[in-house]
């Protein structure tokens, strides 16, 4: 494992301050959360695995081409496994369990190659993307975009805003998944665990 703390510096990741077009406002440095409390006090975790910053910079620039004056932000990326097992204290037996990975499989986040994001306009406020990021309910499940499009609990133009997002992770080699309109994963699960060191 590698120490949160010897992060900054470390040759194999990179800060989000070096991204271009990309601003982050990490949601677990601040209170404005699910758990609605500060989960990185004293941790900068603003890094990501040096390949998935440069996904990310990808990303960034596709979207700057088509949306200009349009933002990738980053609402959440290396989270520590400590505080993966914090949250899992919070929601282990609940139903938002379905929303974390257990810490006995770890988290993407915590190996710096996932990142939770949103997206910003040119005045800088961020796109209404049809529920509020963290938000654990059907509702921010891209898998039921079109149902919840033809019921009326997402309008196109919320749709159209996941869309976009999308596209531009893809176009950075990120992947979504399912039940969460803000995350999207650098590299195959399977691989990463097997692979790298875990951020603790």
């Amino acid at each position: 494992m590698i120490r949160c703390e010897d992060v900054p510096g470390h040759r194999d990741f990179r800060p989000l301050a070096s991204i271009e077009g990309v601003w982050h406002e990490l949601r677990y440095a601040t209170a404005e959360n699910f758990a609605g409390r500060v989960l990185y006090r004293g941790w900068d975790c603003a890094y990501l695995r040096a390949a998935a910053a440069e996904g990310l910079e990808r990303a960034a620039a596709w979207l700057r081409t088509q949306r200009p004056g349009y933002r990738i932000v980053v609402l959440d990326a290396l989270r520590p496994h400590r505080v993966q097992e914090a949250i899992w204290q919070d929601v282990a037996g609940t139903p938002s369990a379905m929303y974390f990975a257990d810490p006995r499989i770890g988290s993407i986040h915590s190996y710096g190659m996932a990142v939770d994001v949103t997206l910003a306009d040119a005045d800088g406020l961020e796109c209404d993307m049809g529920s509020g990021f963290d938000e654990m309910s059907p509702k921010s499940h891209p898998s039921l975009d079109a149902e919840h499009l033809a019921l009326g609990v997402l309008t196109a133009a919320q749709v159209a805003e996941r869309g976009w997002l999308h596209a531009a992770m893809s176009r950075g080699g990120f992947h979504g998944i399912s039940t969460e309109w803000w995350h999207y994963d650098f590299g195959s699960r399977d691989e990463v665990r097997r692979t790298m060191a875990r951020v603790y």
